[in-house]
C-alpha cells in the first residue's frame, strides 16, 4: 500500500458501536447499559447538574454579586483605533460596525482616550472621556454628544 492509494476519508469517520449483538461482541445482552434503573431505559436523559438527588453543587453554593437589569451597555472604542477614517470624515456607531470594529452593537457609543489621533474628525458618539474630546477638539475636530 502506498500513500497514493489512501482515500481522502480513510480514517475520518469511527465505525459505530453496534450493541446488543451477542455475548461475544462485549456489548452483547444488557448492552452495556447495566442491570437495569433509569439509565437502561430507551430515551433517559438528565440535565448536566444531576448528581444523582442530592443536592447539585450549584444550589449549595451561596450566591454572590447582583447584576443590574438597569444597566447602560457601551460599545467602547480607544481614540486612537480612529485612525484609520480620512480626515474630516464622520465617525459614528454605524460607521464602526462597517469598520468592523465594533461587532455586536448595543446601541450607544463611547469613545475612550487611549492612543493618539492625528486627522481631523468629527465624532459623533454618546460619552467620550475628558482626554478623547481635549484630543479631538485640538485637531479641530467635533465631538458631538448623540
Amino acid at each position: 500500500m502506498n500513500l497514493t492509494d489512501l482515500n481522502e476519508r480513510a480514517g475520518r469517520y469511527k465505525t459505530r458501536k453496534r450493541v446488543g449483538r451477542g455475548s461475544a461482541s462485549g456489548s452483547g445482552k444488557t448492552s452495556s447499559r447495566g442491570q437495569g434503573g433509569q439509565r437502561c431505559r430507551s430515551g433517559f436523559s438528565r440535565t448536566f447538574s444531576f448528581e444523582g438527588g442530592q443536592i447539585p453543587i450549584f444550589r449549595k453554593l451561596p450566591k454572590r454579586g447582583f447584576n443590574n437589569v438597569f444597566r447602560t451597555l457601551y460599545d467602547v472604542v480607544n481614540i486612537g483605533d480612529l485612525g484609520r477614517f480620512e480626515a474630516g470624515a464622520t465617525v459614528n456607531l454605524a460607521t464602526l460596525v462597517g469598520a468592523g470594529m465594533v461587532k455586536n452593537p448595543h446601541g450607544k457609543l463611547k469613545i475612550l482616550g487611549g492612543g493618539q489621533l492625528e486627522n481631523k474628525l468629527t465624532v459623533e458618539a454618546s460619552k467620550f472621556t475628558a482626554t478623547a474630546r481635549k484630543q479631538i477638539e485640538a485637531l479641530g475636530g467635533e465631538a458631538k454628544e448623540v
